[in-house]
Protein backbone atom coordinates (compact mmCIF):
# COMPACT_ATOMS: atom_id res chain seq x y z
CA UNK A 1 0.00 0.00 0.00
CA UNK A 2 1.34 3.36 -0.78
CA UNK A 3 1.71 6.29 1.30
CA UNK A 4 -1.23 8.08 -0.04
CA UNK A 5 -3.27 5.12 0.22
CA UNK A 6 -2.33 4.70 4.29
CA UNK A 7 -2.96 8.25 4.95
CA UNK A 8 -6.52 7.97 3.03
CA UNK A 9 -6.98 5.08 4.90
CA UNK A 10 -5.98 6.52 8.02
CA UNK A 11 -8.18 9.82 7.29
CA UNK A 12 -11.19 7.61 6.40
CA UNK A 13 -11.02 5.79 9.48
CA UNK A 14 -10.69 8.97 11.90
CA UNK A 15 -13.60 10.68 9.96
CA UNK A 16 -15.56 7.40 11.01
CA UNK A 17 -14.64 7.31 15.04
CA UNK A 18 -15.53 10.92 14.79
CA UNK A 19 -18.95 10.60 13.15
CA UNK A 20 -20.03 7.45 15.56
CA UNK A 21 -18.55 9.58 18.19
CA UNK A 22 -21.03 12.40 17.64
CA UNK A 23 -23.94 9.72 18.03
CA UNK A 24 -23.03 8.30 20.88
CA UNK A 25 -22.89 12.19 22.18
CA UNK A 26 -26.02 13.09 20.86
CA UNK A 27 -27.85 9.67 22.05
CA UNK A 28 -26.33 9.45 25.50
CA UNK A 29 -28.75 11.26 27.73
CA UNK A 30 -31.40 9.48 25.85
CA UNK A 31 -29.93 6.24 27.04
CA UNK A 32 -29.67 7.34 30.50
CA UNK A 33 -33.10 8.02 30.51
CA UNK A 34 -33.96 4.48 28.98
CA UNK A 35 -31.95 3.00 31.27
CA UNK A 36 -33.50 4.51 34.19
CA UNK A 37 -37.21 3.60 32.83
CA UNK A 38 -35.52 -0.16 32.19
CA UNK A 39 -34.68 -0.09 35.58
CA UNK A 40 -38.06 0.95 37.11
CA UNK A 41 -39.45 -1.66 34.53
CA UNK A 42 -40.83 0.96 32.28
CA UNK A 43 -39.09 0.56 29.59
CA UNK A 44 -41.53 -0.21 26.33
CA UNK A 45 -42.62 3.48 27.62
CA UNK A 46 -39.49 5.15 26.14
CA UNK A 47 -41.07 3.73 23.08
CA UNK A 48 -44.34 5.50 23.68
CA UNK A 49 -42.60 8.94 24.54
CA UNK A 50 -40.85 11.66 22.26
CA UNK A 51 -37.20 10.47 23.56
CA UNK A 52 -36.51 9.04 20.24
CA UNK A 53 -38.15 11.78 18.05
CA UNK A 54 -35.96 14.22 20.02
CA UNK A 55 -32.92 12.07 19.29
CA UNK A 56 -33.74 11.87 15.68
CA UNK A 57 -34.54 15.36 14.68
CA UNK A 58 -31.05 16.19 16.62
CA UNK A 59 -29.26 13.85 14.43
CA UNK A 60 -31.54 15.14 11.14
CA UNK A 61 -30.46 18.80 12.15
CA UNK A 62 -26.96 18.09 12.13
CA UNK A 63 -27.07 15.96 8.92
CA UNK A 64 -28.37 19.17 7.20
CA UNK A 65 -26.01 21.15 8.58
CA UNK A 66 -23.40 18.93 7.33
CA UNK A 67 -25.12 18.82 4.27
CA UNK A 68 -24.67 22.42 3.96
CA UNK A 69 -21.19 22.67 4.97
CA UNK A 70 -20.62 20.58 2.10
CA UNK A 71 -22.25 23.02 -0.36
CA UNK A 72 -20.82 26.13 0.56
CA UNK A 73 -17.17 24.68 1.36
CA UNK A 74 -16.28 24.40 -2.30
CA UNK A 75 -17.40 26.50 -5.50
CA UNK A 76 -16.94 24.29 -8.18
CA UNK A 77 -19.30 21.66 -6.54
CA UNK A 78 -20.98 21.82 -10.33
CA UNK A 79 -23.42 18.76 -10.77
CA UNK A 80 -23.14 18.08 -7.16
CA UNK A 81 -25.35 20.36 -6.01
CA UNK A 82 -28.71 18.92 -6.89
CA UNK A 83 -27.58 16.28 -5.05
CA UNK A 84 -26.73 17.77 -1.60
CA UNK A 85 -30.11 20.08 -1.71
CA UNK A 86 -31.98 16.23 -2.86
CA UNK A 87 -30.19 14.74 0.50
CA UNK A 88 -31.39 17.79 2.38
CA UNK A 89 -34.83 17.89 1.06
CA UNK A 90 -34.92 14.20 1.75
CA UNK A 91 -33.95 14.64 5.59
CA UNK A 92 -36.30 17.31 5.86
CA UNK A 93 -39.11 15.05 4.46
CA UNK A 94 -38.30 11.77 5.83
CA UNK A 95 -36.89 12.22 9.45
CA UNK A 96 -36.99 16.23 10.54
CA UNK A 97 -40.82 16.39 9.55
CA UNK A 98 -42.09 13.38 10.96
CA UNK A 99 -39.96 13.47 13.97
CA UNK A 100 -41.02 17.05 14.71
CA UNK A 101 -44.83 15.88 14.02
CA UNK A 102 -44.39 12.86 16.28
CA UNK A 103 -43.13 15.14 19.10
CA UNK A 104 -46.26 17.46 19.17
CA UNK A 105 -48.77 14.56 18.52
CA UNK A 106 -46.87 12.93 21.59
CA UNK A 107 -46.70 15.53 23.88
CA UNK A 108 -50.62 16.65 22.73
CA UNK A 109 -52.07 14.88 25.30
CA UNK A 110 -53.87 12.54 23.69
CA UNK A 111 -53.23 8.46 24.01
CA UNK A 112 -50.82 7.59 21.92
CA UNK A 113 -51.16 5.14 18.99
CA UNK A 114 -49.34 1.78 19.34
CA UNK A 115 -47.45 1.96 15.49
CA UNK A 116 -45.28 5.36 17.36
CA UNK A 117 -43.51 2.21 19.14
CA UNK A 118 -42.12 1.01 15.72
CA UNK A 119 -41.84 4.62 13.81
CA UNK A 120 -40.02 5.97 15.99
CA UNK A 121 -36.95 3.43 16.35
CA UNK A 122 -37.15 3.39 12.17
CA UNK A 123 -36.97 7.55 12.31
CA UNK A 124 -33.63 7.09 14.54
CA UNK A 125 -32.11 4.78 12.50
CA UNK A 126 -32.78 6.81 9.18
CA UNK A 127 -31.33 9.69 10.75
CA UNK A 128 -28.14 7.93 12.21
CA UNK A 129 -27.24 6.74 8.56
CA UNK A 130 -28.08 9.62 7.18
CA UNK A 131 -25.55 11.97 9.36
CA UNK A 132 -23.37 8.96 8.39
CA UNK A 133 -23.94 9.83 4.91
CA UNK A 134 -24.17 13.58 5.45
CA UNK A 135 -20.09 13.40 7.16
CA UNK A 136 -18.97 11.42 4.35
CA UNK A 137 -20.60 13.68 1.64
CA UNK A 138 -19.23 16.96 3.10
CA UNK A 139 -15.53 15.27 3.77
CA UNK A 140 -15.45 13.66 0.16
CA UNK A 141 -16.59 17.42 -1.17
CA UNK A 142 -14.03 19.07 1.45
CA UNK A 143 -11.08 16.91 -0.18
CA UNK A 144 -8.62 18.18 -2.39
CA UNK A 145 -8.89 15.24 -5.69
CA UNK A 146 -8.33 17.57 -8.29
CA UNK A 147 -4.71 17.98 -6.87
CA UNK A 148 -4.46 14.32 -5.62
CA UNK A 149 -5.07 13.41 -9.84
CA UNK A 150 -2.75 15.71 -10.75
CA UNK A 151 0.48 14.49 -7.89
CA UNK A 152 -0.50 11.18 -9.15
CA UNK A 153 0.69 11.71 -12.66
CA UNK A 154 3.29 14.08 -11.90
CA UNK A 155 7.40 13.29 -10.82
CA UNK A 156 7.91 12.95 -7.43
CA UNK A 157 10.46 15.25 -7.79
CA UNK A 158 7.98 17.95 -8.63
CA UNK A 159 6.89 20.29 -5.78
CA UNK A 160 2.90 20.90 -5.42
CA UNK A 161 0.24 22.36 -2.46
CA UNK A 162 -0.86 18.62 -2.38
CA UNK A 163 2.51 17.51 -0.70
CA UNK A 164 2.44 20.17 1.54
CA UNK A 165 1.21 19.28 5.05
CA UNK A 166 -1.54 20.88 6.22
CA UNK A 167 -1.96 22.55 3.32
CA UNK A 168 -6.08 23.31 2.81
CA UNK A 169 -8.34 24.98 0.53
CA UNK A 170 -8.55 28.84 0.54
CA UNK A 171 -11.67 30.34 2.72
CA UNK A 172 -14.68 31.69 1.53
CA UNK A 173 -14.39 34.97 -0.43
CA UNK A 174 -17.32 36.85 0.94
CA UNK A 175 -17.55 40.50 -0.28
CA UNK A 176 -17.01 43.26 2.91
CA UNK A 177 -19.08 45.81 3.02
CA UNK A 178 -17.10 48.86 2.93
CA UNK A 179 -19.55 51.99 3.66
CA UNK A 180 -19.40 53.41 1.03
CA UNK A 181 -22.37 52.69 -0.74
CA UNK A 182 -24.71 54.83 -1.72
CA UNK A 183 -28.29 54.14 -1.36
Amino acid sequence: MSERQLHREHQSMSIMYGTYADILFVLFPFLVIGMQRLWDGRLYETLMNADLSIAAAILAGLAIGRFVLGLVTNRDLGRYKERIVFFIALTLFVVLGPAIILMLSITGGTEVPGFVAFVQPVLLIIAISLYSTAVSISNILTRDDGQESYTANADEHLTDIAHVPGARHAPLDLPRHTGTDSW
